[in-house]
């Protein structure tokens, strides 16, 4: 007899407990810093509409009036404030939307018969679908600045991985971790590249053939990851560090067998050609996400709603009747969890910024790169982005504070601005699948049953070889003066 379990992803005590604890430590060293480092401040400018730092214009400043009872109800704070209300209660709407659909969705039985299709398209060729998966996802992140929109599709993704006889972290890692990735070793990613180009005076996209060669080599060192993790599973399931989760969560799945429902059920034909209209939509706004500006200002909430439409409305297509309403229910409160750890995490930054202390550790960073090596100065910049990655984890905001920092130093040291830019760029993105500040993050463990500690652990390993490519990319790039200027 099947376990009785409630429809959705249902977040552990445990793992909701580590995170709770893990964020609440850096919410209050968060709160001792605003203590121990003097305020300072930058002036701004507007620049296109935007607020950028005068590099010359930093003064101390009084300390703000920051009482230490304010780093407690600082997660309340954040969502009235400009982060809160268009970053933070928007991905908040966006994983409840998920949470719903997620729920009907497997309930219904329709997950586990689009999964049974794709593998019995792909038959035995199972590690070529694991590298073709993993290309697509990196390719989105690298090329169209897609992140956060992807986690729709990790339930998906953990499923089809069960199927093959792998375990949920090579459904992660082909999926968001490799939208990550690709995210990272940006070649024509707006959101950092575009924007930390425009910010530093570079012809838009400038640069791009060396950006295209360091792809090849990280997308095969992901790969290769992939690769050898998902044989070692296969080989001994017990090897792997969910193995016992794994386990408790399979159930949802089925009983792993390929069925044929999508070819003798039409109410589940029906559903799914439904589900899969939704996915093409949401592919289709992935994708014109560059294309057409005012998507990227909608582009989570709207990816959210799609899903939740044709979630729902391909469940009950497929004749889960009044069972619909109580697994959409059920994903709703499973995930709900989530949403005081993503307040935590926002409020990391706004500790750091009403403390008045963001600035002065900008200022300080500065004053740090006067008579250093262009290659030490690139490395710094890297550094620096993965420090305040911790702290604000847009890349946007991050540009806006630090281009206009780093550029006039580069300039003074000798490194060119693409490869400023480039250092900055590498800081931004691989850190985001690793510091539990990261709402992306959050969000997809919440989805799954890893704990941070075993995902961590997991993943080290990866941003290595990673971080080492990076590094050697720099250097070869200051070596050949990559440019224009």
């Amino acid at each position: 007899m099947k376990t009785e379990k409630k429809s959705g992803a249902q977040i552990s005590k445990k793992a909701f407990l580590q995170a709770v604890a893990i964020i609440f430590v850096l919410m209050m060293v968060a709160g001792v810093l605003t203590r121990l480092i003097p305020a300072g401040e930058y002036a701004r400018v507007e620049v296109e509409g935007r607020a950028v730092i005068d590099p010359a214009s930093f003064k101390p400043t009084a300390p703000p009036d920051f009482p230490v009872w304010r780093w407690f109800v600082a997660p309340v704070e954040v969502l009235f404030t400009p982060d809160g209300l268009s970053k933070v209660i928007p991905i908040i709407v966006f994983i409840l939307l998920v949470g719903t659909a997620f729920g009907v969705m497997e309930k219904s039985g329709i997950l586990q018969a689009v999964i049974s299709r794709i593998v019995k398209v792909f038959g035995k060729r199972k590690y070529t679908l694991l590298v073709v998966i993993a290309f697509f996802f990196m390719a989105l992140g690298s090329f169209f600045g897609i992140f956060e929109e992807v986690i729709p599709l990790v339930p998906l993704m953990i499923g089809l991985a069960y199927y093959l006889g792998w375990d949920s972290l090579t459904g992660l890692g082909m999926s968001i971790l490799a939208t990550n990735v690709g995210f990272s070793t940006a070649v024509f990613n707006p959101f950092t590249i575009g924007i930390a180009q425009n910010l530093a005076g570079l012809p838009l996209y400038s640069g791009a053939i060396p950006r295209v060669l360091l792809f090849v080599p990280v997308y095969t060192i992901l790969a290769a990851f992939l690769v050898l993790h998902a044989r070692k599973v296969e080989r001994k399931p017990e090897v792997s560090s969910v193995f016992g989760e794994d386990q408790l969560e399979k159930v949802k799945y089925g009983d792993f067998q390929v069925d044929t429902t999508l070819d003798t059920d039409p109410k589940m034909r029906r559903a799914a050609i439904f589900l899969g209209a939704f996915f093409g939509l949401i592919l289709l706004v992935l994708v014109s996400m560059p294309l057409v500006p005012v998507l990227r200002d909608i582009a989570l909430p709207l990816t959210g709603l799609l899903f939740v439409i044709g979630g729902i409305g391909a469940g009950l297509m497929s004749g889960a009747g009044k069972d619909a309403w109580k697994a959409a229910w059920d994903g709703f409160l499973g995930i709900a969890p989530a949403i005081p750890l993503l307040m935590m995490a926002a409020s990391v930054k706004h500790i750091i910024a009403s403390g008045g202390i963001l600035d002065t550790i900008l200022h300080w960073a500065n004053g740090a790169f006067s008579g250093t090596s262009p290659f030490a100065a690139s490395l710094m910049i890297y550094g620096l982005t993965l420090v305040l990655e911790i702290f604000i984890t847009s890349g946007s905001a991050k540009a806006f504070l630090l281009i206009p920092i780093i550029m006039p130093l580069a300039d003074l040291v000798g490194v060119t601005r693409q490869i400023a830019v480039s250092a900055y760029t590498f800081g931004d993105g691989f850190s985001n699948m690793a510091y539990p500040t990261n709402a992306a993050l959050l969000i997809t463990l919440s989805l799954t049953v890893i704990s941070y500690p075993k995902w961590l652990k997991w993943v080290v390993g990866l941003w290595f070889w990673i971080i080492l490519a990076t590094v050697i990319f720099l250097g070869i790039a200051v070596a050949l003066n990559y440019g224009p200027f």
